[in-house]
């Protein structure tokens, strides 16, 4: 976001602020004087005489962090929801045609948003086993499509089914997701809590990870520190 600004004001002119909406916002301050009878009488400078601008650059409240990489759950043991089992690990994805599926039934707003605004072709996730025995990272995949109505909302036999949207006003979205790899051992969710607890005292680069601020997301961003780090964790011993 950048202002331009105007000045000096002679004594008693008003200012007025006028917007122009874009991505970086541009704020133009222009001195107004009124007249006796509340009516503008235009800006009081002509052009040349005592006017000159300055520019200062600020971060816009409206930016959001732009992230590259992903943590994605899903459960690798079978459960029931209506009859229908909702098991998908990441032996399962492996196993899909070209190794690609899509990631439906996400039904929270924060991880809709994520995939549907912000992930990209290309992009790269980890794919975490949740509600089981040992949660934790098992692999890689990478985003393979982007965004799309997830079919799931519209069928009602399915147990993510939302008898709220419609197909010509959807609310749910889904990606299209490639197994890349496994990793090199599993990473436990006990072992990122230990790194976590660790990185809060020592400003550490696991010290804000998402799995523990925001634990109930399904789809949670990774930062490019985050994931080098957890990277690097598949070489190393597991800490005692």
């Amino acid at each position: 976001m950048e202002y331009a600004n105007t000045y000096p004001y002679p004594r008693g002119a008003k200012q007025q602020l006028e917007r122009q909406s874009s991505p970086t916002e541009t704020f133009i301050i222009v001195p107004v004087n009124f007249g006796t009878n509340g009516v503008s009488t235009g800006n009081p400078y002509r052009p040349g005489q005592g006017k000159h601008t300055f520019n200062h650059e600020v971060k816009s409240s409206s930016e959001k962090p732009v992230y590259t990489h992903w943590l994605m759950k899903s459960e690798p043991e079978s459960r029931l929801e209506k009859g229908i089992d909702v098991k998908f690990g990441i032996e399962d994805l492996k196993e899909e045609p070209d190794q690609t599926a899509c990631w439906d039934g996400v039904r929270n707003y924060q991880a809709r948003n994520f995939m549907r605004d912000q992930m990209k072709q290309g992009q790269e996730a980890f794919f975490y086993h949740s509600n089981t025995k040992i949660p934790g990272i098992a692999g890689v995949m990478k985003i393979v499509k982007e965004a799309y109505p997830d079919h799931t909302q519209f069928d009602k036999k399915d147990p993510h089914y939302d008898s709220s949207s419609s197909k010509d006003y959807p609310r749910w979205f889904m990606v299209d997701v490639q197994f890349v790899r496994m990793l090199k051992r599993y990473i436990p969710l006990s072992e990122l809590k230990h790194y976590h607890l660790q990185h809060k005292d020592n400003d550490g680069p696991l010290k804000n990870l998402a799995l523990f601020t925001k634990a109930r997301l399904s789809v949670q961003p990774i930062s490019d520190e985050e994931w080098t780090f957890i990277l690097g964790l598949e070489d190393e011993k597991p800490p005692n």
